[in-house]
This record gives C-alpha cells, sequence and structure tokens, in this order.
C-alpha cells in the first residue's frame, strides 16, 4: 500500500509537542466521502458511518497517545462495523458496505407472468394503446409499473444467494483487515514520536508479526470471495444466455419475419457478454470498492469526525452528477448497441450470402455500408468518451482538492492541539484508500450502467410471451390417429403484411392415406399452405382439422412431431452427414448408425456418401454449401424417413434438380410416400401423376379439384395452361 507523500508530514513535525495532544470531536455526520485523484462519486448513503463511536480527550480506550496500538476502542469499532444494519436492501446481495444505487425508470419491452422451474421471469403487461401520448415511448415504463432492470438481475442472481452471501462475508473480512492497516500504522507513528529514545524494538517486531498474520487472513479471504463472485457470476451469465436463446427459440415464426437475425446473434452475444461483465468481475470489484470505501469513511469520523465532515462536504454535488451520468450513459448504451446489432445484421447476412454478393460484384458496396454503419457506432462512442472525460476529470479535481483541504484543516487541528501526527496520518492513508475506492465505484457504476442498458434490450426478449402457444394443447390418441386433414373457409394474410390476403375462402380435404398434389402459379400461395399445416401460423379465419379436430387445440409440438417436410432447398446444419440425417429423430442421440445407413440407403444417399472420404462424417458445411442439391435433397429425404411420420409434405421436392437426380429423388419420394398421408407441391408432372388427387390454388382458392386426366381435359381449365407451360417438363 502507498501512503501519502511525506514531506506535509514533514512540515507539520515542526509545530512542537503541543500539536501532539488529542482534542474533542463533534458528532460524526451522514456524509459520504469524494474521492481522490481522478476518483468517481460517491455511491453511498453513509448511514453506517453514523455508527463510529463518538470519543473525548483522554477516554478513548486503546486510541490515546502513549496507550497501546487498538485495543478494545478498536474492537468495539469493528464489531460494530461488523454488525448488520436492519433489513438488508438486496437479498441475494445484503452485507455492510454494499452500495445502494439509484433508481430510475427503465426501458423494458412486453411483459406477462411466467414462471419455469426454479426461475421465475417477472413480466407485465404492456401499456394500452389508448395509454400512449404523443412523444411516448411504447417501450418506456415507469418504476411503479414493474421491477426495474437491477432488481430484474437481482432476481436471475437469486439461485447463487447462498454463495453471494458466503462471498460478501469473506469481503467484509478481508476490507475490515485491509482498512485496519492505516490505523495501526497511525498508532505506531504515535508511539515513535512521543517516545523517541525508548527502546520498542521488541514491541514492534511482535506487532509486525501479529499484522503479517492477520493480513495472511485477510488475502486468503480476498481469495475466496473472489473465486465465489467469478463463479457465481458465470453461472449467472450461463443461465441468462441459455434463458435468453430458449426464449427465442419459443417464439412465433411471425416474430422472426419482423426482427433480423443479426439483431438477435448481437442480443445474445454483445449484450449478454456486456451484462455478464457487470455481474461478473465487475460486481466483485464493485462490492470490494464499496465495502473498503464504507469502512474507510466510518474510521475517517472515528480518527477526526471534524475534518472528515469538512472534507466530505463536496460529495453532495459528485453524487448528484454521478446520479445524471450514469442515466445518460445507460441511454447512451442502448443507442450503442442498438447500431452495433444494425452493423452485426449487415455483416450476417451479407458474409452468409457472400456468393450472390461476389456474383455481383458489390463487394466494395458492402464495404462502404458496414464501414457507414460502424462509423455511426463510433461516433456514439465519441459521446460516450466526452462524458466520461467531463465526469472524471470534474471528480479529478474534486479529489485533489479534497487532499489540499485535508493538509489545510489537518494543519490547523493539529496547530490548535486537537490532532495528533499519528492521527493526522491515518487520516490521510484513510482518505487515500476511500479515494481509490471511489475511483473503483465510479468504474463500478459505469459498467453497471452500460450493463443496463444492454440488459434492457435482454429483458425484452426474455419477457416476450410468443403470440403462439408453444408446448400447449391436446394430443390425440396415437391408435385412433389417421392423418386426415382439412382446410374449411380458411382466410389469412402474412402478420408482417395484413394488408394483402394470400387465402379468402380456401377449403380443400386431403383424405387419410392419400396422396393430394396442390399445383398454381407461382406466387399464389402454396407453400403458406404447408406453414398453416405446421402451424408456423394460425388462420385469420376458418379452421384447419386434423381427423376432425382444430389444429388450434392441439399440442404444437406433438402435431409437428407427427409432420414430415422436405422443401425444395432442403437446410442442412453445418455437422456430418450422420448428423443431419439423425436430427429427424426424436431423440437423435439414440440413433444408430445401422439405422442412418438403412435410411440413407432408402433414400438413394448411401452410394454417393460411401464415395466420401469420412463417408457419413463427412461435415457439409454451412446450409449444406459443400454438398449438389440433389445430394441434399436426397438427405432431406433420409432424415424424413428417420422420422417416420404420418403426414409428409413435399414444397417442390425435385423442381430444381436435374433429369438423372430427379429419376433418384423421386424414387426415393416413391418410397417415402408409402402407407403415409401426403400433401405435394410440384412443378413437374412427374411429382404428381401418381396422386390420388390435384388441387388448383388461384387467387387464394381452391378453383378445380379432381385427377390429372379429369383436370387435363378441360380445355379452358387452368390446369391444363399451366400443363401446356414449360415448367412442366414430362418425366
Amino acid at each position: 500500500m502507498r501512503g501519502p507523500p511525506a514531506w506535509p508530514l514533514r512540515l507539520l513535525l515542526r509545530r512542537g509537542p503541543a500539536a501532539r495532544a488529542p482534542g474533542t470531536r463533534p458528532p460524526p455526520t451522514l456524509l459520504a466521502p469524494a474521492r481522490l485523484g481522478d476518483s468517481g462519486p460517491s455511491l453511498l448513503e453513509g448511514g453506517e458511518a453514523a455508527r463510529a463511536p463518538r470519543c473525548r480527550a483522554g477516554r478513548c480506550p486503546g486510541g490515546g497517545p502513549g496507550s497501546p496500538a487498538g485495543g478494545a476502542g478498536l474492537a468495539r469499532l469493528l464489531a460494530l462495523w461488523t454488525r448488520p444494519s436492519g433489513p438488508s436492501r438486496c437479498g441475494a446481495l445484503a452485507g455492510p458496505g454494499v452500495p445502494w444505487l439509484p433508481r430510475a425508470a427503465l426501458p423494458g419491452g412486453p411483459a406477462a407472468v411466467a414462471r419455469a422451474g426454479g426461475e421465475a421471469w417477472l413480466r407485465e403487461p404492456p401499456l394500452p394503446a389508448a395509454a400512449a401520448t404523443p412523444g411516448h415511448d411504447p417501450l418506456q415504463r415507469p418504476v411503479a409499473a414493474g421491477r426495474s432492470e437491477a432488481q430484474k438481475l437481482l432476481r436471475l442472481a437469486q439461485p447463487e444467494r447462498r454463495r453471494l452471501a458466503a462471498a460478501v462475508g469473506f469481503l467484509t473480512v478481508s476490507s475490515v483487515i485491509t482498512m485496519s492497516a492505516p490505523f495501526f500504522l497511525g498508532k505506531i507513528i504515535d508511539v515513535i514520536y512521543t517516545n523517541p529514545s525508548a527502546d520498542y524494538s521488541s514491541s514492534l517486531t511482535r506487532l509486525c508479526l501479529a499484522l503479517g498474520g492477520v493480513f495472511l487472513c485477510g488475502a486468503a479471504a480476498n481469495a475466496v470471495r473472489v473465486y465465489l463472485m467469478q463463479t457465481s457470476g458465470q453461472r449467472i451469465v450461463n443461465r441468462l444466455r441459455a434463458s435468453l436463446f430458449s426464449s427465442v427459440l419459443k417464439q412465433e415464426v411471425a416474430f422472426f419475419d419482423k426482427t433480423r437475425t443479426g439483431e438477435l446473434i448481437n442480443r445474445l452475444s454483445s449484450d449478454a457478454a456486456l451484462l455478464g461483465r457487470s455481474v461478473t468481475e465487475n460486481l466483485s470489484d464493485g462490492l470490494r470498492a464499496g465495502a473498503q470505501a464504507s469502512i474507510g469513511v466510518g474510521m475517517m469520523f472515528f480518527v477526526s469526525p471534524n475534518l472528515a465532515t469538512f472534507v466530505l462536504s463536496v460529495v453532495p454535488p459528485i453524487s448528484i452528477l454521478a446520479v445524471l451520468y450514469g442515466r445518460y450513459l445507460r441511454k447512451l448504451t442502448k443507442v450503442t448497441q442498438d447500431s452495433l446489432a444494425q452493423a452485426t445484421q449487415l455483416a450476417e447476412e451479407r458474409i452468409g450470402n457472400i456468393r450472390t454478393v461476389r456474383a455481383f460484384g458489390k463487394e466494395m458496396t458492402e464495404i462502404e455500408k458496414y464501414t457507414s454503419k460502424v462509423d455511426h457506432v463510433m461516433q456514439l462512442a465519441r459521446k460516450e468518451a466526452f462524458a466520461r472525460a467531463g465526469f472524471f476529470g470534474a471528480t479529478g479535481l474534486s479529489g485533489n482538492l479534497i487532499v489540499l483541504s485535508v493538509l489545510y484543516k489537518g494543519g490547523l487541528l493539529m496547530g490548535s492541539a486537537h490532532m495528533t501526527v499519528g492521527e493526522l496520518s491515518s487520516f490521510l492513508m484513510y482518505a487515500f484508500w476511500v479515494g481509490l475506492s471511489i475511483g473503483g465505484l465510479s468504474s463500478f457504476y459505469s459498467e453497471l450502467m452500460k450493463g443496463l442498458g444492454a440488459g434492457g434490450r435482454l429483458w425484452e426478449l426474455l419477457e416476450r410471451e410468443p403470440e403462439l402457444p408453444f408446448n400447449e394443447g391436446a394430443i390425440l390418441n396415437e391408435k385412433s390417429f389417421q392423418g386426415a386433414l382439412e382446410f374449411k373457409n380458411v382466410h389469412f394474410a402474412y402478420p408482417a403484411r395484413p394488408e394483402v390476403p394470400i387465402f379468402q375462402d380456401f377449403s380443400l380435404s386431403i383424405p387419410a392415406g392419400s396422396i393430394t398434389a396442390l399445383v398454381g402459379p407461382s406466387g399464389s400461395g402454396k407453400s403458406t399452405v404447408i406453414s398453416l399445416l405446421l402451424r408456423l401460423y394460425d388462420a385469420s379465419s376458418g379452421t384447419i382439422s386434423l381427423d376432425g379436430r382444430d389444429i388450434r387445440q392441439l399440442n404444437p409440438v406433438w402435431l409437428r412431431s407427427k409432420i414430415g417436410t422436405v422443401s425444395q432447398e432442403p437446410i442442412l446444419f453445418s455437422c456430418s452427414i450422420a448428423e443431419n440425417i439423425a436430427y429427424g429423430a426424436d431423440d437423435p442421440s439414440s440413433v444408430t448408425a445401422e439405422q442412418v445407413e438403412r435410411v440413407a440407403g432408402v433414400a438413394n444417399a448411401a452410394a454417393f456418401i460411401r464415395h466420401f472420404p469420412q463417408g457419413f462424417n463427412t461435415v457439409v458445411g454451412e446450409k449444406g454449401v459443400l454438398l449438389s442439391g440433389g445430394q441434399k435433397q436426397r438427405i432431406a429425404i433420409a432424415r424424413a424417413l428417420l422420422k417416420n411420420p404420418r403426414i409428409l409434405l413435399l414444397d417442390e421436392a425435385t423442381s430444381a434438380l436435374d433429369a438423372e437426380n430427379e429419376y433418384l429423388v423421386q424414387q426415393a419420394l416413391d418410397r417415402l410416400m408409402e402407407g403415409r398421408t401426403v400433401f405435394i407441391i410440384a412443378h413437374r408432372l412427374s411429382t404428381i401423376k401418381n396422386a390420388n388427387m390435384v388441387a388448383v390454388l388461384d387467387r387464394g382458392k381452391i378453383t378445380e379439384c379432381g385427377k390429372h386426366e379429369e383436370l387435363l381435359s378441360k380445355p379452358d381449365g387452368i390446369y391444363r395452361k399451366l400443363m401446356n407451360k414449360q415448367s412442366f417438363i414430362s418425366a
């Protein structure tokens, strides 16, 4: 530890023995300390200082000159400081020296009450539309309407309350031991100064050895405190990320239509990391700084209440400045994270479609766009830097003024025999420690506000309730389950484009075990039928039923487990071929290699897979980019075969294939369709000629329905016109 400069003491030592006489001390105040050097605001209420014992001249046990250093007075002081002060403000983080941060209205997202297992996410209903006034931000909520971000963060930390409470206990021990050093040093100075000719070497040796043992205990307590805080913080962050990812995956598809992928990725990565820093090392350092600042202020009042009151009078204006700065920084951080999310989204989309960018020669254009986005982030960073510079400059000036005021006022007190050299030395060292601690509190407060600014974006996702149920509803009896589908007077428009109707009075019946083909002009809504069957969206009106039961009454997870899909451009994950095929099973980890190879053989995929050097362990690349279209289709068919669905949906599964691949894929599809209710969307005759029924979709409704030959015999029918177009090619 570095103490105060030596030259002020040399000046004060010349004032003679009178300066060593102790004087009376006025009652302590409730003011919190300001900082030294470039420190920041006080975040302490200072109520702990009010418990410092009052001492008069010659009546402080163990505290006057000539008496043993420490003694009963110090023991009483330490006992008072380790005693809890009534009800704790923070369930998991209660303890002496813990700062109480100011509250403010914070932005939040949509809300509703939900509890899952041991974790509870508090949710509140959004403001009604009628309550919105001009200029009102729909995401801004008054504090009375719900919990602040800090309270939500503490709620998230509740499972770690035991470990955090233990960490606070070790924090108290280490802080008390650390902050006792200036007190003992002041006593040693007084002993040496008042008895310059005495032989005190043996006593000094014993005292230093005892203090060394105490400091070792403090170091051990500090190490345990750091370990507990770090591990607890990481558990909190892991729980936050897992809950956030779970919340995102449970949202309805319409949410993803309106929210960009890059925005969600930024929240999962950047926002979660920023909030994570606030609850790991930042929280640990902040609690330590708060505890040491509290103890230091108390000891300053214990040493000289008069000087402490004079020195700490600068704290209130600095505290006000800190609150204003924190609120501004929190809002600025949220705007910065929003801008960073836009840049992340742009980069993610362009990199994911690099072949299209390269094909059109738009590399420089995209570079300019991304540079513009990050330049905007840089402008916001400059605003933050300007605010930090002003804040730390003001607090640094106040800290230097405190040092000057300590020397000035302390010199006057020594001159009037109200303070000893040792007491002034102790006071200067405590002021120095308090300055360092409040410097740590300033950094803690800044990082906490940045974390809460990012947290506001996370709570919007965590508290958002899906508009469609995720895993609720009825489950049909497996034995009586047939797989008959029926659309009845269905009207639908995509939530992102409600003004553009897709279906108007759409009706279609698909008997169980039949093969039904749906054809129609491009853009007529054929693929939307599959989205409605999978209940990715709900119809605006009308009913979609499965075995006579409205699918809105069924459990969506169970419903999708009974449906297999093969799309025109199947999406594969960036893992091995075997893992992609096993993804179709209810429990992929239980799928054996023999099962994977068997379904791959049925799907006409085993031959080309075995030609790869790593066989079924070949990694397919992002979205299967390392495979051809026909290879991806056959792997997707194998995946659907392994799922063994009762209902099969084929969305133009062969429209983009050449003749050879189409033949192989069609063979695999024929095997896949056996014994199932099949719904086919196709542009090729080879995929619909064996259908039991063909339906023609035009202008949002079914205009023709019958067998292939019947519809083809109508000279003016839409189906015949479609067949005459080149989009239908005979097998």
